[in-house]
């Protein structure tokens, strides 16, 4: 077993969709980001890398490459399992909390956990997903941020 630990941070902006754990969420502003800004899937894809080794997704696209530029950050999470697998590795078990003042994310845990069990193939009960405010104390208002610990099992 191995496990590895992921953080991503990113601004809230108007005019973009919000777009946590390949979940669309109705909201009126979504994240600043070089990619959809999905910080929970970037998370879970540093924590997957770190798991590996390999580094983390800023290696590989980097926001300054504009063949990179608004990809679906489901691509980033498929990289990252494929960089899994070649170090023969896939996931066992992901604990995700997001940090968020906003919106109120606890009626959409399971939309979350859904599809993070779909895109790497592990069982529902294998992902836990929550979150926590902060009242502006350590992410901003108008921000959101993810940690992700993911336990990862040799093949």
């Amino acid at each position: 077993m191995k496990v590895g630990f992921g953080f991503d941070a990113h601004e809230m902006i108007d005019g973009k969709p919000l777009m946590l754990g390949g979940v669309h969420i109705d909201f009126p502003k979504g994240l600043r980001g070089h990619s959809d800004g999905d910080v929970v899937l970037h998370a879970l894809s540093d924590a997957i890398l770190g798991s590996c080794a390999k580094g983390d997704i800023g290696v590989y696209f980097r926001d300054d490459d504009v063949k990179t530029e608004g990809i679906d950050s489901k691509k980033i999470l498929g990289f990252a399992l494929k960089a899994a697998v070649e170090s023969e590795l896939r996931p066992d078990n992901i604990d995700i909390t997001i940090v968020a003042d906003r919106p109120k994310l606890n009626p959409l845990y399971e939309k979350i956990r859904e599809s993070i069990s779909g895109e790497c193939g592990i069982a529902l009960n294998r992902v836990s997903v929550k979150s926590k405010t902060t009242e502006g104390t350590i992410v901003s208002k108008d921000a959101i941020a993810c940690f992700v610990i993911v336990l990862m099992e040799e093949l």
